[in-house]
């Protein structure tokens, strides 16, 4: 079942979940008046009909209507309970009520304020439509998938490479970007130190795979001599949840100032932020960050023209 959720405008009919309360049923009793089977006779839209046997528990049926019923005929956005309807039985969501003059009704003649309407709550509350995004299935009240879509986990981001159009979940966006661009893809258990090599300047990209299916885009990019590291959540924009702490360091040439090899010191940069969560991981700039990781010259290894970065990443994911 499918509808596009959209906010306004009145689509002309969708697929919705219906339940018993809703069908006709059929009771056979036996002589003496006890009850032996119930049935729900359902007409699909096709003419056809089926029989569903039942026992006093829920049943849902596939149905279709013309779903400018379930909106708003003030605002057009769907209706949620509570729903209000005047004494002309006209209806409207309890926000377009509160701003009416003296919240009466100005399409009817018969005026009066209006009420609530605990059928039409019923019929609102049980209308529900699947997630379109794939790998999600969840059912959700009509009025609230708009909403759903843009903060579903499943909601596709986009490649991270310039140019590339590819849309897909986290999960199928890491197997897009090392089959389709060769991006590098480090496993980095939670809570424990993981050391990582970057050459610098390439590449530029990095995907960071968690182990409960979080995905995060490293970036490596320059400012000035130093080298700048930074990292994002990708996920759906408006997904808050869960949090993610990411502290990067690097480790810099010992100090000369001992007297003792064994004693010298080493000089650290580190950065501890809270990861950004991103449906555009590769759009994100070094601008829209608060924080990030900057990396002297002298802590890069290796001779002139391949240099390399040996970066230390520890993820945490938080409760709340």
């Amino acid at each position: 079942m499918a509808t596009d959720g959209r906010d306004r405008g009145s689509p002309s009919s969708a697929v919705l979940q219906g339940d018993q309360s809703a069908k006709k049923p059929r009771l056979d009793l036996l002589s003496n008046g006890s009850a032996v089977k119930q049935e729900v006779v359902v007409h699909d839209a096709s003419g056809g009909t089926f029989v569903a046997e039942v026992d006093g528990s829920r049943v849902e049926v596939t149905l279709k209507m013309d779903v400018s019923v379930l909106h708003c005929p003030l605002c057009f956005s769907p209706l949620r309970p509570p729903v209000q309807k005047c004494k002309g039985g006209h209806l409207a969501c309890v926000g377009c009520v509160a701003q009416l003059p003296g919240s009466q009704c100005q399409r009817c003649e018969r005026g009066g304020g209006f009420d609530p309407e605990p059928a039409m709550d019923a019929v609102v509350s049980g209308a529900r439509v699947e997630c379109p995004h794939d790998g999600c299935g969840r059912f959700v009240p009509y009025y609230e998938a708009s909403g759903h879509k843009t903060a579903c986990p499943h909601a596709p981001c986009s490649c991270t490479e310039l140019g590339c159009t590819f849309l897909a979940p986290p999960s199928a966006l890491v197997a897009h970007l090392a089959a389709a661009h060769a991006v590098p893809v480090h496993r980095v258990p939670y809570g424990r130190p993981n050391r990582i090599q970057v050459a610098v300047p390439d590449p530029p990209r990095r995907l960071l795979a968690g182990d409960d299916g979080g995905v995060f885009l490293l970036t490596v990019g320059a400012l000035g001599p130093a080298t700048v590291v930074w990292v994002v959540c990708v996920r759906a924009s408006a997904c808050a949840l869960p949090r993610y702490t990411v502290k990067m360091w690097a480790n810099g040439p010992p100090s000369t100032a001992s007297a003792s090899a064994s004693n010298r010191k080493t000089d650290t940069v580190l950065a501890d932020v809270e990861a950004m969560g991103t449906a555009t991981p590769g759009a994100v700039a070094l601008e829209d960050l608060s924080s990030y990781l900057v990396v002297p010259p002298c802590y890069l290894v290796g001779a002139a023209g391949c240099k390399e970065l040996l970066l230390h990443i520890r993820i945490e994911k938080n409760a709340s």
